[in-house]
C-alpha cells in the first residue's frame, strides 16, 4: 500500500512556524516532510529532547546537595499533517520519558500527549476534537520547547489544567485595523490523559485574549523571550475560567487520585509584552474547590490545592543571542490546606544561549526558594537550586 503514494522529501533549515499545541504546524515548515503526488496527503515529522543536570541544596545555609536532578527531561516525537486538504488536519505527539508520562501519579505510562483532529470552517474559525491542551493559562499553553527557563513556574505546576479529551473551538478576528482578539472554549471529560472512561461530570473552559497593538510577529505571543526583536511594541492580555465538575484527581486533569470527587474552579489572567529584545510577562491564577480535604475509609487525608499565585518574568536578548532573564513566582495556599502546603516563593535567574532560536539552545538557571515568606537563609524549607539544560530538536 505504501508504494501507491509518491512522497517527496525535504530536509532544509529548521526555521518554521512556532510549535503550538492548539493547532497543527503546517505553514512554512522546513524540515522532514512528506507529501503525496496529488497533494491530498501531507505530514511533517519532528523530534526534540531536553537533557539536564541539576541539584538542590540541603537548606539556605548549607550548600551540601540534598538531591540531584540528572536525566532526560523530555523526549518527544511529533507528527502534524492533513488529509484531503489543509482544512482537515491533525497532530500526534508521543512522549518517551517517565517524567513526561504522568506515571508517578497514575501508575500508567501515558505515552500519548496529543491525538487531535482539527477542522477549519473559515480562516478565522476552527474546531478540535481529541486530546490536546486546554485553553488555560498562557505559560501552560506555551510549548515546553518555547520556554526561556528550564521549567515552568511553581504557579503553573500547582494550578494549570493541562490536557484533556473533548471538543474545543477557536475564533480570532480584528477590531478596526490593528486590534486583534482571540476567543477559545472547550467542553471536555475533565479526566485528563489517563482516562479509560468518564464520570458524570465534565470540564468547561473559556478564554479570551486582546492584542491592542496588533498581532505578534510569527505568533510570538506564545513564545517566551523576544527572539524576533519586535520592531514595534506588542502586547497581549488574556483572561480565562475553567470549571471541572466532580473530578477524581487533585488537579482536575492531573495530579494524584482522590477518595472523593471534587469540583474545581480556576481563574486565569495574564499578559505579555515584547519590544526590541525586551520581554515581560505576568500571570495570575486562582483556584477554589467545594472540598479541600478528602478522606479514605481509614481516615487518611488527601488535599486539593486551592489558593492563588503570581508569576512574573523579565528578559533581554542581546545581539549575540545570549539572553538574561529573571523570574519571581509566589504561591499562596488557602488556610484550609496550610497544614499540608506552605506559602512558597522562588527568585530565579537564567542565562540562555540560543543557537537556533528555541530549537537548539543551552540554558543555565539558578534559583532560591523561600518558604512562608521568610527570605532568611536559616529559615526551614529555604534552599538553593540550579540546572543546566540543553534542548535539541527539529
Amino acid at each position: 500500500m505504501f508504494c501507491l503514494f509518491f512522497f517527496s522529501f525535504y530536509a532544509d533549515e529548521v526555521l518554521a512556524q512556532r510549535e503550538r499545541d492548539e493547532f497543527p504546524t503546517l505553514k512554512n515548515f522546513k524540515g522532514l516532510q512528506f507529501k503525496s503526488s496529488d497533494s491530498t496527503i501531507y505530514m511533517n515529522f519532528r523530534f526534540r529532547m531536553q537533557s539536564r543536570i541539576g541539584a538542590y541544596t540541603i537548606d539556605g545555609n548549607s550548600l551540601g546537595i540534598r538531591e540531584f536532578d540528572v536525566r532526560v527531561r523530555r523526549l518527544r516525537m511529533r507528527v502534524d499533517g492533513y488529509l484531503t486538504s489543509p482544512k482537515l488536519s491533525y497532530t500526534i505527539q508521543l512522549a518517551f520519558t517517565r517524567s513526561d508520562q504522568d506515571f508517578d501519579d497514575t501508575g500508567v505510562a501515558n505515552i500519548v500527549r496529543d491525538a487531535v483532529i482539527f477542522y477549519n470552517f473559515t480562516p478565522n474559525f476552527y474546531v478540535a476534537f481529541g486530546l490536546n491542551k486546554l485553553p488555560g493559562n498562557r505559560q501552560r499553553v506555551n510549548s515546553s520547547s518555547q520556554l526561556q527557563f528550564a521549567d515552568r513556574s511553581i504557579v503553573n505546576a500547582a494550578m494549570n489544567i493541562d490536557r484533556d479529551f473533548g471538543i474545543k473551538a477557536y475564533y480570532q478576528n480584528k477590531i478596526a485595523d490593528k486590534v486583534v482578539y482571540h476567543l477559545k472554549g472547550a467542553i471536555t471529560t475533565g479526566e485528563g490523559r489517563v482516562a479509560n472512561n468518564t464520570d458524570d461530570g465534565l470540564a468547561y473552559t473559556v478564554r479570551g485574549e486582546l492584542l491592542p497593538l496588533g498581532a505578534f510577529t510569527d505568533e510570538g505571543d506564545y513564545s517566551e523571550g523576544d527572539l524576533i526583536r519586535e520592531q514595534k511594541p506588542k502586547l497581549s492580555f488574556g483572561v480565562g475560567y475553567s470549571k471541572n465538575v466532580r473530578t477524581t484527581r487533585s488537579g482536575g486533569q492531573i495530579g494524584f487520585y482522590l477518595d472523593q470527587p471534587v469540583t474545581l474552579q480556576t481563574y486565569f489572567a495574564d499578559a505579555i509584552f515584547k519590544y526590541e529584545g525586551w520581554a515581560y510577562q505576568a500571570e495570575y491564577i486562582k483556584r477554589s474547590t467545594n472540598l479541600a480535604l478528602t478522606y479514605d475509609d481509614e481516615g487518611d487525608v488527601k488535599y486539593v490545592f486551592n489558593g492563588q499565585g503570581l508569576n512574573q518574568q523579565l528578559s533581554y536578548l542581546f545581539n549575540n543571542n545570549y539572553e538574561l532573564a529573571a523570574r519571581y513566582s509566589w504561591l499562596s495556599p488557602n488556610q484550609n490546606i496550610q497544614l499540608y502546603q506552605q506559602e512558597a516563593e522562588i527568585v530565579e535567574l537564567g542565562v540562555t544561549k540560543y543557537i537556533h532560536q528555541h530549537r537548539i539552545k543551552m540554558q543555565l538557571n539558578a534559583n532560591y526558594q523561600i518558604e512562608q515568606g521568610m527570605f532568611a537563609l536559616d529559615n526551614e524549607g529555604n534552599r538553593w537550586g540550579g540546572v543546566f539544560q540543553i534542548e535539541l530538536g527539529i
